[in-house]
């Protein structure tokens, strides 16, 4: 009879490793984005959090691949399982916050009051921009009147990939205001975007209310980025539920905040759940990810002139020279529009 300590251990079958395997790296590439954008400590410290992490799958993947029996290597999947315990216990405890420091450009929030037609709203941006580091800080106190509400436009600004679109909506009243919302990354001073970062709670979400001439022109003169404008076809009660949905928003953002995501919370998924909680039934469809072929998405649904061509459309849409031609003056948003407020024949 042989005893236990003698048995011989077959190893485990190339599809087990193989399946083994493929669970395994996702697992070491989430992990490595972890703590090279959340571990404390400067680069050299999270390089270090990474090297670690990485080496410890890489010797679990060459146990894997030459099929070592667990008994020989349990001390090492025993080490990476509390690895993973105690990474997914840390990052369980990042939590959001509404207290660092600020970029001055996302340094407040809105907070709106809603009285019957009457919103007020503290903190609207309204920024004269002469450079990204050069600029004269303003937030203004301004008042609304919803009864007033008589378009709604949709902004996107691309700066080098078609298909990548920051996403804005204007708001426009008949006594001649306009004010854009725009949910962005929260980015404390000296911070900068980063797609991958978005993934890895790098960023709070925002929410900014802003006067048009600030937050179209700094992306047109200061940013040389591409923006376009799109009407927008909605009854008068969408326009105003969207309105008070995105002041419901940026005052649970000032309550309790909220960490931005690259796909799930960004500024075009955070605008169709808005929509769609207005319009049942809207599908969910790539392009709200790859929001620089919304035009296409909303021309499809019925959100755009389908009277016109959407080439037509598009081509009337892109405002970036009218931008620069009407400069920093009262009638900015005149200017940029003018092939929409244009008699047509």
């Amino acid at each position: 009879m042989l005893h236990a300590s003698n048995a011989v251990y077959r190893r485990p079958s190339p599809w087990l490793r193989l399946l083994a395997g493929v669970c395994l790296l996702p697992l070491a590439a989430w992990g490595a984005g972890a703590l090279w954008f959340q571990f404390p400590g400067g680069a050299a410290a999270r390089g270090v959090a990474v090297a670690a992490w990485a080496a410890l799958h890489l010797w679990l993947l060459c146990l894997l691949i030459v099929g070592r029996p667990w008994r020989a290597g349990r001390r090492c999947w025993a080490g990476w399982a509390l690895a993973v315990v105690a990474l997914l216990v840390w990052w369980h405890t990042l939590r959001p916050s509404n207290d660092r420091d600020w970029a001055d450009e996302v340094s407040r929030m809105p907070q709106g009051t809603v009285q019957g037609d009457h919103v007020r709203l503290q903190d609207v941006r309204n920024f004269d921009w002469r450079s990204d580091t050069d600029y004269d800080a303003r937030w203004d106190t301004r008042d609304y009147d919803l009864s007033r509400l008589r378009s709604v436009d949709m902004i996107l600004s691309t700066w080098g990939m078609p298909a990548i679109a920051h996403t804005l909506v204007s708001f426009g009243f008949d006594d001649g205001q306009r004010v854009v919302f725009s949910v962005e990354i929260r980015k404390e001073r000296g911070e900068q975007f980063s797609e991958l970062g978005g993934f890895f709670k790098q960023f709070e979400l925002s929410v900014i209310a802003a006067d048009e001439r600030d937050i179209v022109r700094v992306r047109t003169a200061v940013r040389g980025e591409t923006v376009s404008i799109y009407p927008i076809r909605m009854p008068p009660e969408a326009m105003r539920a969207l309105f008070l949905s995105y002041v419901d928003t940026a005052n649970a953002l000032r309550g309790e905040p909220r960490f931005y995501h690259t796909v799930t919370a960004n500024c075009t998924t955070i605008i169709y759940q808005m929509v769609r909680a207005i319009v049942p039934g809207l599908p969910v469809d790539y392009r709200l990810l790859l929001s620089g072929y919304l035009p296409e998405y909303l021309y499809e649904h019925g959100g755009l002139d389908a009277s016109r061509p959407l080439d037509a459309i598009r081509r009337d849409a892109d405002i970036t020279a009218r931008a620069a031609q009407a400069g920093n003056t009262p009638a900015f948003s005149q200017a940029i529009r003018q092939p929409f407020l244009s008699p047509r024949p």
